[in-house]
């Protein structure tokens, strides 16, 4: 299984006022409250898949959430779950049976290096896509949300299906790809120079950082 190193957010001068002028510039501001950051997918069992990944990625991911937290943007909770015996899981559905293949997503819970609070919305999915067959979409738009800061694991899963079901939907959409990760880093970088650039603003942690401070 393919690794790399994910890059914590740093302290150096130089590449913060780089960021600072990026922002300024080039990144649309976000209004908090018409804000929220989708978490997707960062549950116990998956990050169990990725041992030599998971403390830098919930490391960057915690930075962000608490940021988020501080700004008034809500935070979400998207988690991929079944009910034992996975009666959710239809027999055409390829990617389906390789999950339920997995055995898992029955009784993990949202990594709780997170720090979620009671307050902030665990969205429950069966499917790749974290708005098919959830009322993510309707939960937001009641909140006046037009934008979303979108981050998960993995990118050729979630994040991929998400990112392109909400930019079909009209939400002015920021990734964040320091927080995303997929095991074949190929593939991952392909897409944030690809698909990922075409419907979302891209940021590195530190980016998205200075937009929310």
């Amino acid at each position: 299984m393919a690794t790399s190193s994910i890059p914590i957010d740093g302290g150096d001068s130089e590449l913060r006022s780089a960021s600072t002028r990026r922002v300024g510039s080039q990144i649309p501001p976000i209004v908090p409250a018409q804000t929220a950051l989708l978490v997707m997918h960062y549950q116990t069992d998956i990050l169990g898949l990725f041992p030599s990944v998971a403390p830098a990625l919930l490391a960057n991911t915690r930075k962000l959430c608490d940021a988020a937290r501080t700004q008034g943007v809500r935070v979400y909770f998207a988690n991929l779950r079944f009910s034992p015996g996975y009666p959710e899981v239809s027999p055409l559905n390829k990617n389906g049976q390789g999950i339920k293949q997995l055995g898992l997503f029955i009784d993990d819970e949202t990594s709780p290096e997170l720090g979620r609070q009671t307050s902030e919305p665990v969205i429950v999915a069966h499917r790749a896509s974290v708005f098919f067959g959830t009322d993510l979409q309707a939960r937001l738009l009641a909140q006046g949300i037009h934008a979303l800061i979108m981050v998960g694991i993995a990118s050729t899963g979630v994040v991929l299906s998400s990112v392109a079901y909400a930019s079909d939907a009209d939400f002015r959409l920021y990734t964040v790809k320091d927080c995303c990760y997929d095991p074949d880093q190929v593939v991952h970088e392909h897409l944030f120079s690809t698909a990922f650039d075409s419907r979302t603003t891209v940021l590195s942690l530190a980016d998205a950082l200075l937009l929310l401070a």
